[in-house]
């Protein structure tokens, strides 16, 4: 056995619990697949902010992974009662986002996942995104590289900016920030090849980090949204930040992935701008 896959809290032995985490809830997504009309759904945040049954029973189901795997372990989940704290020495928390893309899969729309995270004091430490409707799982874990179905990713190469494919994700929960976004927005389209948006921000990160994006911007996340994400994209060789600069802590906030260190902040300058 490896050093990295010694003690319950090495980055190998944590993946395999954000893994089968990730793996529970995707079996929820799937054997709810098809009955788009038949759901019980309410609004949460916003007129197109939906919770869904889904949502809270492939959140039960992720977080009875974790709870049994690491009982002494903080939670921070979406859905409500997905909340838990840790023992006192903890410094592991776990972030949960069960059904990423609900709008999506009640139409649906196959452009949705399961993502699972867990952050130390030093940052991520592993995570997997399972999206079961396009047959992929990305997964990562600290200083072991990044994979999309077992095989190793890798961001793109592209250096130029004006050639970039960017995601985005709209602020619909926020409307203050709609008026500012849709500026960032013209300016993005202006500047680089196009813009796209899969309504579901783990995918954006998983794409920047196989190299199908260059770069992936959004005015406002939640730690949930990104735990997984920015693992994926450091261990594939690109770069996250806030958008105006400096470093993402497992809080709410802007997010900002690249494809490099420089890529990150020409965007982050060209992003930022008035």
């Amino acid at each position: 056995m490896s050093q990295a896959t010694v003690g319950s809290d090495a980055p190998l032995r944590l993946l395999e619990t954000a893994r089968e985490a990730a793996q529970a809830a995707a079996n929820v997504h799937r054997k709810a697949a098809g009955r788009k009309n038949r759901r019980w759904v309410e609004s949460k945040t916003a007129a197109s902010d939906f919770v869904c049954d889904v949502d809270l029973a492939a959140q039960e189901a992720a977080l009875s992974v974790v709870a049994a795997r690491h009982p002494d372990h903080e939670i921070m989940a979406e859905e409500r009662g997905g909340e838990r704290p840790g023992a006192p020495d903890n410094e592991h928390v776990w972030l949960v986002d069960p059904l990423d893309g609900t709008t999506n899969f009640l139409h649906g729309h196959p452009y949705h996942s399961a993502s699972v995270a867990v952050w130390d004091g030093a940052g991520p430490v592993a995570g997997a995104v399972h999206a079961q409707a396009l047959g992929a799982v990305w997964t990562a874990a600290r200083e072991e590289g990044a994979f999309e179905n077992g095989r190793r990713i890798r961001a793109s190469p592209t250096t130029d900016v004006s050639g970039f494919l960017l995601g985005t994700g709209f602020p619909f929960k926020f409307p203050e920030l709609v008026e500012p976004y849709l500026g960032t927005l013209a300016t993005a389209l202006r500047r680089t090849s196009g813009v796209r948006r899969t309504g579901a921000s783990t995918l954006d990160f998983a794409y920047v980090a196989n190299g199908t994006l260059d770069a992936y911007w959004e005015p406002v996340l939640e730690p949930w949204d990104f735990g997984a994400g920015v693992l994926l994209v450091t261990e594939a060789g690109g770069r996250v930040g806030r958008i105006e600069g400096g470093p993402v802590l497992p809080v709410r906030g802007s997010i900002l992935a690249a494809n490099s260190a420089l890529s990150l902040a020409a965007l982050q300058s060209m992003l930022s701008a008035p």
